[in-house]
């Protein structure tokens, strides 16, 4: 078993005690918590959606273990998932509404929190207007709770400046998708994972960040008789590098230039499926003159990869029957996520790569219900991925849920960093922040705190005491996963139901009643939009009708068939009763304007922030498996926090010598907008000479202090992976200069105007 285990992992469980566990390690549970009763779920971290049980005695939940017959993950758990009951009675929990007075937050009953968070954004529309007030959401809530929140903040308050921390992760998939095809949705699914010849990972460390997806590749061997070709993309020899056939260790923010790259060998070659190319797509022609702007040599010169590499990728790539390309975080957070997640898709145009078996471009979600915002959350579309511009989805939207037209949204409000820039211009007076902690996880610390200041409301609805509940005027405590009821869904278009386990603790309530009972100090809001709902079940039917006919199609769907399939694939409806693994496996139809995919020609773009003598050095951020997100969920969990209990500085050994540093000492990080300091040193080839990476979840060694403020023109995500840095050691010696990084220059926008399915969009931008 052990054996296995070092095997899946690709490390040593001596030394790496996080591997894939079981009883078999942990041994069996003790009497003393033997559980009354298990109750069948799915686990509430990230976007994989693997099926668990919540093992429950005397009303408090006191075990997690696999559901072996969950098609996702088999029984299996990542140490998050195996430890996921201590999170939720951890003494971080919000168990009571507070209200800020004499300037400490003091327990309260629901009817003055609501009442102090209503009167307070009331007036704020009174004097400002109703888009003087924001809500900023999350991927963490169950889709039943995005739609009823969404659908509150959008037709009840009135205000479209709504958005999510999904902008932060996955906001550039999304349009990438939209670029290409038309509309939001991954095409592909975890099976094709078995199935693929080849399987390009770029920019995804899933070993440490989506570890049960390793179990899928791991089933290829027996189900295709022969093993795979993995190729990892990555400037970080991470854990997933170890699994890798070929290794690509491309210089950072260079994905697009390199896919570009072997796009241009791949037709320079005729390896091609030029049929493919001219009668299931558009753009084709176009795309083909764009590519010769990227030459062999000057990718290489880009990238860092040598030219006879370059070739061989794109041979192995193109010469598959089925080739499968998947991304997370890597690629999408960049100023160039969007269009670097079009030029994969691109990739797959031109070699029939879609729709198929084992044949797709396809991107793994962050978060547990990141797709589930996506479709239903009200915040870059209309529910159901209608169009807010659309008069005709405005109408179908008002007429479905029996609400006035006008009241719909004609156009997006501002996206996340654009309600910031609106908080920091006297714009937007009050903010609602849900489930989310931007307080750790976004990017330029400094100018976020000082524009937090300027509010006259901040009210944080949460489940656990964030570093931005701290600053709250008014908490709402919410409950957590096994505390309610609902669906999630995955990165798969699986939807799984998540079942209440336990009664929420203390005077807690589920994310869908909080906004169901604030909508009553709303003059008419309850009437119009809730009247008559009692439970997250009248939700998901509402949504049900909204989502009919849509690609996210969830009219097929119940609780119980979600419960007996182990998750159903949307689109799910009469035609496909028990869902849809693939999307565009028939007649390639998408929701463009001619019905086909799209080429999409996109330029690589030099990194924005110069690295100069003074800032030598590249900071990558990242994820590491032992903890989720800003740590409101894992940083009281004793076994993961002994794993990890303090973020690191990972240092390529030419740079220790330098700094005549070691693994073990500690030193300092500085960029042009702050610092941070006593970072243990972790000296590994795993990085670059030049760069360094150090995980982003820590408060107490707040790395997103140093990272800038510059996003993505169309998707709005941060560009978190590429910052200028500096180390800093009492033992460096004078005059030491770092290598200097090829090629750099400024990049900033003010507004961008861009054409998404036919429809004219303008959107403002923060500036570098």
């Amino acid at each position: 078993m052990i054996k296995k285990i070092k095997d899946f992992l690709g490390v040593d469980i001596k030394n790496d005690k996080y591997a894939l566990v079981d009883d078999e390690i942990f041994g069996k549970v003790a009497k003393s918590k033997k559980p009354d009763k298990w109750i069948r779920s799915t686990c509430g971290y990230c976007g994989v959606g693997c099926g668990l049980y919540i093992g429950v005695k005397d009303g408090q939940p006191v075990y997690t273990k696999g559901d072996p017959a969950h098609p996702v993950s088999k029984g299996t758990l990542c140490p998050k998932g195996l430890s996921e009951h201590e999170m939720v009675r951890a003494n971080n929990r919000l168990t009571t509404p507070l209200v800020r007075k004499d300037g400490h937050l003091a327990p309260v009953e629901w009817d003055e929190a609501f009442k102090k968070a209503s009167e307070a954004f009331k007036d704020v529309a009174q004097k400002h207007g109703k888009e003087a007030v924001a809500c900023i959401s999350t991927g963490q809530l169950l889709t039943e709770e995005f739609y009823t929140l969404g659908k509150f903040v959008q037709l009840g308050l009135g205000s479209n400046n709504y958005d999510g921390n999904t902008t932060l992760c996955m906001s550039s998939a999304v349009m990438g998708y939209k670029q290409s095809f038309g509309s939001d949705g991954p095409p592909g699914c975890y099976e094709d994972f078995s199935h693929a010849d080849v399987i390009m990972l770029i920019g995804a460390n899933i070993a440490d960040n989506h570890p049960i997806l390793k179990l899928h590749i791991a089933k290829n061997k027996k189900t295709t008789g022969k093993k795979p070709t993995i190729i990892v993309v990555d400037p970080r020899h991470s854990k997933t590098a170890n699994m890798a056939d070929i290794f690509v260790p491309l210089k950072p923010r260079t994905d697009l230039a390199l896919i570009n790259g072997l796009c241009h060998i791949i037709w320079e070659q005729g390896w091609a499926d030029e049929s493919f190319m001219r009668e299931k797509a558009s753009g084709y022609k176009a795309f083909v003159k764009h590519i010769q702007n990227y030459p062999p040599q000057e990718v290489a010169n880009i990238t860092g990869i040598e030219v006879k590499v370059l070739y061989e990728l794109a041979r192995i790539y193109a010469g598959a029957d089925k080739a499968m390309s998947a991304w997370t975080m890597g690629v999408n957070q960049s100023a160039l996520g969007t269009d670097t997640v079009s030029a994969i898709c691109n990739m797959a145009l031109m070699t029939g790569n879609l729709g198929r078996e084992g044949a797709s471009p396809f991107s793994i979600t962050g978060q547990c219900n990141a797709m589930g915002t996506r479709e239903s959350g009200f915040t870059s579309s209309i529910p159901g991925y209608r169009n807010f511009a659309s008069s005709h989805d405005r109408e179908e939207y008002a007429s479905i849920v029996g609400v006035p037209t006008e009241i719909v949204p004609d156009k997006r409000g501002y996206a996340y960093p654009q309600i910031i820039e609106g908080i920091e211009k006297g714009e937007i007076k009050a903010l609602w922040v849900v489930a989310t902690n931007p307080l750790v996880s976004y990017p330029d610390q400094p100018r976020l705190r000082a524009a937090l200041k300027k509010l006259d409301m901040l009210v944080v609805q949460d489940a656990f005491m964030s570093d931005t509940a701290q600053l709250a005027d008014v908490i709402f405590a919410a409950a957590t996963w096994s505390e309610k009821d609902g669906t999630y869904t995955n990165s798969e278009r699986r939807c799984n139901l998540a079942k209440k386990a336990v009664e929420p603790i203390g005077k807690s309530k589920s994310d869908f009643h909080i906004v169901v009972e604030f909508s009553r100090y709303f003059d008419g809001a309850y009437e119009l939009l809730f009247e008559g709902w009692e439970d997250p079940r009248d939700a998901f039917a509402e949504w049900q009708k909204v989502s009919k006919g849509q690609l996210c199609d969830y009219s097929g769907m119940s609780y119980e068939k979600i419960e007996t399939l182990g998750g159903i694939q949307w689109p799910c409806n009469a035609e496909n009763p028990d869902g849809t693994p693939r999307l565009y496996h028939d007649t390639m139809e998408c929701t463009t304007e001619d019905g086909k995919p799209k080429f999409i020609c996109a330029d690589w773009e030099p990194m924005a922030e110069n690295i100069c003598e003074g800032f030598p050095l590249v900071l990558n951020s990242g994820r590491t498996v032992e903890q989720f997100h800003t740590r409101t969920k894992t940083g009281e969990i004793a076994i993961l926090d002994n794993l990890a209990p303090e973020a690191w500085i990972e240092l390529n050994p030419k740079d220790a010598e330098k700094l005549q540093v070691k693994s073990g000492e500690r030193m300092g990080i500085s960029s042009p907008r702050g610092r941070i300091d006593d970072l243990v040193v972790k000296v590994t080839e795993g990085v670059r000479e030049g760069n360094i990476f150090v995980p982003f979840h820590y408060n107490t060694e707040l790395i997103n202090t140093l990272t800038q403020s510059l996003f993505d023109p169309k998707s709005f995500e941060p560009n978190f992976k590429q910052t200028a840095v500096q180390v800093h050691s009492e033992k460096v010696p004078e005059g030491i200069v770092f290598p200097q990084t090829e090629i750099v220059g400024e990049l900033s926008h003010d507004k961008v105007t861009e054409e998404v399915s036919g429809v004219k969009v303008e959107e403002k931008v923060a500036k570098s």
